[in-house]
């Protein structure tokens, strides 16, 4: 199973950049621009990523992103990761970025973008894979700062697949952005959202009905709510699970009470992502067998995750079926 996994096509939804900074690269780019940072030592910073919800992440998680500065940073940033993850199989890519992480430190929206940019289309050319950048708004933010973001982020919109919602979720709901997204969809952006990791499953509603999103970001708390269950199953909305992320930050206490497999055997559009990769442990590869030990996932649950990856993708349809065509002689071959 391990082989298989391994092997098949991947396309990765869920993975917030400034998450896949690993410490050895923090301290390299601490370095480049002159940055004293409080730890001494990766064990050190390995050290601290004991994390007992997602505030007690996102403090670390901000600290870290403090040594990106430059377009090269981005840049370096962006090309780690896809390094990472091209002998894991993964195709595609679709990545978050947090602008207002680096524009509130005086970092110019256009040095994010343009650093990014650059390594999606070398990743392309080195390594083959696609990707798609997805802007997110930190729902710990006035909504009023969102859309500035949206105004820096139009004059490169053609870059820019879609919008997100991230950050700290408990008591910051949905409903709050739905001036942001309505523009954003006004200008051709492809909305989704993190919704039921630690806010409950009404900020799902919410962001189905009021932000329109074609994604849930997590989603795992949906069995709260038999009604929204069946409504994601007949709409066939995708959820981008995290279950290393799940785990580290403690939303549940151990991998087996994700509902991951009950999401499958109920017809749920369930994918695999490795979110913060970094800071918990593990990217696709190691999410994924990680969650075939936890469920005892058979050949055709890894291979439905991964068809699901691909489908939920907003990569175009003609890519699309080739990804899938590929994971299908993977499959066959295995059989």
């Amino acid at each position: 199973m391990e082989h298989f996994i391994h092997a098949i096509p991947k396309a990765e939804l869920h993975l917030h950049i400034e998450g896949s900074l690993e410490p050895s690269l923090m301290f390299e780019l601490a370095k480049r621009n002159h940055i004293t940072l409080r730890f001494k030592t990766v064990e050190e910073i390995k050290k601290a990523y004991q994390f007992n919800n997602l505030q007690s992440f996102l403090d670390i998680y901000y600290e870290g992103a403090q040594v990106l500065i430059k377009e090269e940073d981005f840049y370096d940033l962006a090309m780690a990761y896809f390094a990472r993850v091209a002998p894991q199989n993964v195709r595609h890519a679709e990545i978050f970025f947090d602008p207002q992480t680096h524009t509130q430190r005086g970092i110019p929206f256009e040095t994010v973008i343009n650093g990014l940019r650059q390594a999606c289309l070398d990743a392309k050319e080195k390594f083959h894979i696609t990707s798609n950048l997805i802007l997110c708004f930190l729902r710990h933010l006035p909504e009023t700062e969102a859309i500035k973001t949206l105004d820096q982020a139009l004059p490169f919109k053609d870059w820019i697949t879609g919008v997100g919602l991230d950050s700290s979720e408990k008591g910051f709901p949905p409903k709050l952005f739905q001036r942001v997204f309505e523009k954003a969809r006004g200008n051709g952006f492809i909305p989704v959202a993190h919704a039921g990791e630690e806010g409950p499953a009404e900020y799902i509603w919410e962001a189905l009905d009021l932000l329109k999103v074609k994604r849930i970001d997590h989603g795992v708390r949906c069995f709260e709510d038999p009604k929204l269950v069946d409504r994601l199953v007949e709409e066939q909305i995708p959820l981008t699970v995290c279950p290393l992320s799940n785990l580290k930050l403690c939303v549940v206490d151990q991998l087996k009470d994700l509902p991951l497999k009950k999401m499958l055997d109920k017809g749920l559009v369930a994918t695999v992502n490795s979110d913060d990769p970094a800071y918990f442990g593990g990217y696709i590869e190691e999410n994924s067998l990680a969650c075939h030990q936890a469920f005892q996932l058979i050949k055709d649950d890894i291979y439905q995750l991964a068809k699901n990856s691909f489908e939920a993708s907003f990569i175009d349809l003609s890519e699309k079926q080739k990804h899938l065509k590929d994971l299908e002689t993977v499959y066959q071959k295995s059989t």
